[in-house]
């Protein structure tokens, strides 16, 4: 947890770092281009003064020097207005503007007594880039600051990833030594005592050791799905499950008669895993005593299902957080069963898992969203 707060100072940093500097750079930008907009005001009436000593100019003036003024304005786009506002002469103008009249101006050019001209002009093509920049400026930062979020967070993602994967497997191996050990005595047991009443339950359990040593084992690889009925699954775990709960607590298995065949893909000893941990963390959050229901339903292409509880409910601001690795609100448990039945669900089987519904001291609902697998599947 205490890195995953740390990930979360580091990105409120970023992004007040990165604030800061756009509007630094904004205040410095608006300042060089009041300036420099103050300066080619200068330039035009430069400009507008050549210009109209070269319109005034007679045979005898030397017009050289006005013609270089004249010459020499190469980026501001202006316009020679007469009193009507038609546009007499325009220069560095690519697209002419609809009403130059309502730009930078009037600048009177006085022609004759009785005839007076104007000029209007617009900015420089290099102080409009200028104000765009804090705006290129603020989507670069933000980019990096992406970047820089989604490779820290996919650090942080698959760091947890091997940590979780060695975890699962060295799990699986270490329980693989007492459990071959414990199919050794059964076969001992069964030779001396083959009528003993508590043999079954004996090669129920270490059946049971074995397919949990098989989930540990398949965390991290990519598991092989098959096309399987569903609800027969889902009845057999929900089954299992209603006999090793407190007779406290009222289990009710409902599916719609159109479920009874769909099939999907499914790695079936990861998938009774998630519904097993739901089931037992509906438990949890009753404290043994209260009403779990679990409901399959159609919906398109997909299936739902739904395992409902008469918990202690989860606040809203937690409805993500419960899947994050290590988060739990249990005084034990290391709060990875719905972080591995998140993954179970999205990234093997392609579904959805997510709280439905929570109200504190009312319950929760669980939903998991799978595809309908597809004519053609792999049979089971």
């Amino acid at each position: 947890m205490k890195r995953i707060y740390l990930h979360t100072r580091i990105t409120i940093t970023a992004l007040i770092f990165a604030f800061f500097m756009v509007l630094f750079s904004v205040i410095f930008t608006h300042y060089l281009s009041r300036k420099f907009a103050e300066e080619e005001g200068r330039n035009i009436a430069m400009w507008a003064e050549a210009t109209q000593q070269f319109i005034l100019a007679d045979e005898n003036t030397n017009i050289d020097f006005v013609s270089s003024i004249i010459e020499g304005n190469t980026t501001i786009p202006v316009y020679l207005l007469d009193s009507q506002n038609h546009v007499l002469l325009s220069r560095n103008v690519k697209r002419p503007a609809p009403y130059p009249e309502r730009l930078h101006g009037p600048i009177e050019v006085k022609i004759s007594s009785d005839v007076t001209n104007y000029i209007y002009y617009d900015d420089s093509v290099y102080i409009k880039l200028l104000r765009y920049m804090p705006y290129v400026e603020l989507g670069l930062i933000v980019i990096f600051v992406l970047i820089a979020f989604i490779t820290v967070h996919l650090a942080h993602r698959s760091e947890q990833d091997r940590v979780w994967v060695g975890l699962t497997k060295e799990t699986a191996h270490q329980l693989g030594t007492p459990i071959s050990s414990l199919l050794a005595w059964q076969e001992l047991l069964k030779n001396q005592y083959p009528d003993d009443d508590f043999l079954p339950q004996m090669s129920m359990d270490i059946d049971r050791l074995q397919m949990i040593t098989e989930r540990f084992s398949k965390v991290g690889s990519v598991p092989e799905l098959t096309k399987q009925p569903i609800v027969p699954i889902l009845k057999k775990t929900f089954d299992y499950m209603h006999t090793r709960v407190s007779k406290k607590v009222v289990m009710e298995f409902y599916a719609e008669e159109d479920t009874s065949h769909v099939c999907c893909e499914l790695c079936v000893p990861l998938f009774a895993w998630v519904i097993e941990n739901l089931i037992r963390n509906a438990v949890d959050a009753m404290n043994g005593v209260g009403r779990i229901r679990m409901v399959v339903q159609r919906d398109a292409e997909n299936l739902l299902i739904d395992v409902s509880d008469t918990g202690c409910g989860i606040a809203r601001n937690l409805f993500y957080r419960v899947f994050e690795p290590g988060f739990t609100s249990k005084t034990r448990g290391w709060g990875l069963g719905l972080s591995l039945s998140k993954r179970i669900v999205e990234d093997y089987h392609g579904g959805k898992i997510f709280i439905e519904h929570s109200q504190l001291d009312v319950g929760t609902t669980f939903r998991i969203i799978i595809k309908e697998a597809v004519d053609g599947g792999t049979a089971a």
